[in-house]
């Protein structure tokens, strides 16, 4: 007989999304072991003792970065019933397709060259004021470009976008 689990836990649902981005665990692992690299360099620099500090404290500063990116997995996901969830450090949102006032892909200048970047204007029930979260590569591991045809086969960009 087979038993089929059920998550009753609305704050964190399992195993119901249908597409889901987030910072890819390669990146996270690579600021924990950096972050124990500077730690490890920071421990052994004796003789310069403010340079050892700020290490020290680049060190610790990889490891919060790559905590905040842990916690917040996955960062973005469509739901089986379609609607869209946003998990940030306050907690998940979720936005039925009626909230989503606008998306579209802007490119903003980094480094000499254009980087695509995923916005979404929300507008979250009872709420007079639209949100603006802005997602890149590094929040969705992967082209933000990709992100949003996904969610305009899914019937989340509204049409005047």
């Amino acid at each position: 007989m087979w038993i089929d689990p059920v998550d009753n836990f609305s704050n964190n649902p399992q195993g119901v999304y249908r597409q889901q981005w987030a910072t890819p665990v390669v990146a996270i692992g690579a600021l924990v072991v950096g972050g124990i690299a500077l730690g490890i360099g920071a421990a052994f620099t004796s003789t310069d003792a403010a340079g050892a500090f700020l290490v020290g404290l680049a060190a610790v500063g990889m490891w919060i970065i790559a905590a905040l990116a842990a916690v917040q997995r996955p960062r973005l996901a469509i739901t089986h019933d379609g609607s869209l969830v946003m998990k940030r450090l306050t907690g998940i949102r979720t936005y039925a397709r009626t909230d989503i006032v606008r998306a579209k892909i802007v490119r903003y200048p980094r480094l000499g060259r254009r980087v695509p970047m995923l916005e979404l204007d929300l507008r979250p029930p009872g709420e007079d004021d639209d949100r603006l979260i802005i997602f890149g590569r590094w929040d969705l591991g992967t082209n933000p470009q990709d992100v949003f045809d996904a969610l305009e086969a899914h019937g989340l960009v509204p049409r005047d976008s």
